[in-house]
């Protein structure tokens, strides 16, 4: 008797689909960080003027 000792496919889409999340909501996360960061530069100019 063979023994499969592959994962089944849905596993890996499953696993690949939840790791993709992670890295793009960690990106939006970054994004979201410098546009404040830039925001916050922009408003400490403004008021120093």
């Amino acid at each position: 008797m063979k023994i499969n000792q592959k994962p089944a496919i849905s596993k890996l889409v499953a696993r690949f689909d939840k790791e993709l999340r992670e890295i793009i909501m960690n990106d939006l996360k970054m994004i979201r960080g410098a546009r404040n960061f830039l925001r916050a530069i922009k408003n400490e100019q403004l008021s120093v003027a």
